[in-house]
C-alpha cells in the first residue's frame, strides 16, 4: 500500500519522525513517499492513490501549520485513511476528529503505524486498538534516504566554523511531570529509550552523508544518564570531529554535575535547558524541579568550565509583571547572557495546550477565556493590560533581523523606556556556538 508521510515543522531539523516510521513501514512491504513540508513543495499526485496519509506532528507549531494541509488531503483523496501522529497528536485528539482524522497515535508511534498500515493493506477496519500505547520498541534504523539532503537543514555556527548538522533521538518521553510541559499529558513520566546501536547506526549514517554536527532531541538527555554516557562516548570514539548538543534538565544538571566535563570531553558544545523563569515562585508554580540559585550555580560551573549554556524561557506568564519583566532582562544582563539567549526567548508566552497541567491552578483558570480550536490553545489574558502589550512588542522585536546583543537592546528599551546606554560587555557573539534555527516551540 502507498503511505505518505508528512511533517509541516521540526526547527530546521530532518525530521527523525518520517525517518523512523519510513523505515518501519518499507520493511513491511509499503511503498513511502515522505514530504518535509517546511523545505520541499507538496505535490497534490502524491496522494492521489494513497491508501494511508500520515501527518507526524511533534510540536505545537507543526500542528497549527498542518491543519490547512488535512483540509488539502481531504480534498484530494476522500478516500484515504488520515493519522496524525506525535506528542501533540493525542493533546489535540477533539479538535483533529472533527477535522476528519481517522486515528490519533502518541509518542510511541513507529510499530502501531506499521500495523495500521497492514491493516488497512488487508481491507479490514482499524479497531482503535493502537491509539494512547506507549509500548515499548526495538527500533529499526531511520531510512532518510526519501528525505531532503542535511545541506536543507539549519546549520550548525560553533564560532569557527559553519558545519552541517544532524539530529538523531536518543530517548523519548519524560521521568519529570514540570506542569506546563506538553510531554507530560502524554507519557505522564513515562521514559523510553531508543536503543544505543540504533542511535549510533543513525548518526553514523548522517556522518557519512556529512553531517558534522548532531542534536539530541531527547526532551532530557539525562533521564537516563547511564545510556547517555554509553552514546556520546561511543559516538566520540567513532566519531572523533563529530560534535553535538543536547537538552538537559537545571535539576539533572545539578544532580549529575560530574557527568557535565564527560559532556564536553566527547563533543558537546552547548547544551539547552528549559530555565523557564528567574523567579522562585513561578518555578514552583511551573513544578519545574530548580530554583534561580540552581539555575546560577549551572551558569557559574558551564563557564568554569567553558562549556556554552542556552537557557530558554517563558518569559510572560500570568504571574509577570512590567517590574518583574525589567528584572528579568536586568539578570541576564549581570550574567552576561544576553549572547546565550535566543531573542525569541525574550518574548515567548506560556502555552496552555489541551490536557495541560497549568490549568490545575486557580490562577489560570481565572484568566483562561476559553478554548480556541483552531490555535490549539486555550487563550488566557493578562490581568494588566500592559503586560500583554509588552509580550506583543517584544515578540516583534524578536523576529527582526539583528544580532543578539541589538535586539536585547531594543527590548530593553521596550520595557524600561529608555534605551541602553552602557555598554554590553559580553562574549562576542561568534564565539557561541548556535543553530541558525531560533526558534524553539
Amino acid at each position: 500500500m502507498k503511505v505518505v508521510l508528512l511533517s509541516c515543522y521540526e526547527m530546521g531539523r530532518q525530521p527523525f519522525g518520517l525517518a523512523s516510521p519510513a523505515a518501519w513501514l518499507q520493511s513491511g512491504g509499503h511503498r513511502v513517499v515522505c514530504f518535509d513540508l517546511a523545505v520541499v513543495a507538496f505535490d497534490p499526485a502524491s496522494v492521489e492513490q494513497a491508501g494511508l496519509v500520515a501527518f507526524y506532528l511533534p510540536m505545537h507549531t507543526a500542528t497549527r501549520l498542518a491543519l490547512p494541509w488535512i483540509e488539502t488531503v481531504r480534498r484530494i483523496n476522500p478516500e484515504a485513511h488520515i493519522c496524525c501522529y506525535g506528542l501533540y497528536a493525542p493533546l489535540n485528539e477533539a479538535f483533529l476528529r472533527k477535522m476528519g482524522v481517522n486515528t490519533i497515535l502518541g509518542g510511541e508511534f513507529e510499530g502501531a503505524l506499521s500495523r495500521l498500515a497492514d491493516t488497512l493493506q488487508s481491507a479490514k477496519a482499524p479497531t482503535g486498538e493502537e491509539e494512547g500505547k506507549l509500548e515499548r520498541l526495538r527500533f529499526q534504523i531511520p531510512d532518510r534516504s526519501l528525505l531532503p539532503p542535511p545541506s536543507s537543514y539549519a546549520k550548525l555556527h560553533s564560532g569557527v566554523d559553519v558545519r552541517l548538522a544532524g539530529y538523531t533521538e536518543a530517548s523519548r518521553g519524560c521521568k519529570h511531570l514540570c506542569r506546563h510541559c506538553p510531554v507530560v499529558p502524554v507519557y505522564n513520566g513515562v521514559f523510553r529509550v531508543v536503543q544505543p546501536e540504533v542511535v549510533l547506526a543513525d548518526i553514523r549514517q548522517q556522518v557519512a552523508a556529512g553531517v558534522q554536527h548532531i542534536s539530541f532531541g531527547d526532551p532530557d538527555f539525562l533521564n537516563g544518564p547511564g545510556h547517555a554516557m554509553r552514546v556520546v562516548e561511543a559516538l566520540h570514539r567513532e566519531h572523533p570531529g563529530v560534535s553535538y548538543d543536547a537538552t538537559i534538565k537545571i535539576e539533572h544538571l545539578r544532580q549529575h554535575q560530574d557527568l557535565v566535563p564527560v559532556l564536553k570531553q566527547t563533543g558537546c558544545l552547548f547544551v539547552t535547558s528549559a530555565v523557564e523563569s528567574l523567579d522562585d515562585a513561578v518555578l514552583a508554580k511551573l513544578d519545574k524541579g530548580h530554583t534561580c540559585d540552581d539555575f546560577y550555580k549551572v551558569v557559574e560551573y558551564f563557564r568554569r568550565i567553558e562549556l556554552t549554556l542556552t537557557p530558554t524561557f517563558i518569559a510572560f506568564t500570568p504571574w509577570t509583571s512590567v517590574a518583574s519583566y525589567r528584572s528579568f532582562l536586568a539578570r541576564l544582563r549581570e550574567l552576561d547572557l544576553v549572547e546565550n539567549v535566543s531573542p525569541i526567548q525574550l518574548a515567548l508566552r506560556l502555552l496552555i495546550p489541551a490536557g495541560s497541567r497549568m490549568l490545575e491552578l486557580y490562577e489560570i483558570r481565572d484568566v483562561v477565556t476559553g478554548f480556541d480550536g483552531p490555535a490549539l490553545l486555550h487563550r488566557w489574558t493578562h490581568s494588566d493590560a500592559a503586560v500583554d502589550r509588552l509580550a506583543a512588542d517584544a515578540l516583534r522585536v524578536a523576529g527582526r533581523k539583528g544580532t543578539r546583543r541589538e535586539l536585547f537592546g531594543l527590548v530593553w528599551e521596550l520595557a524600561n523606556g529608555a534605551p541602553l546606554y552602557e555598554p554590553l560587555d559580553l562574549v562576542p557573539r561568534a564565539a557561541i556556538p548556535y543553530m541558525d534555527e531560533p526558534w524553539y516551540c
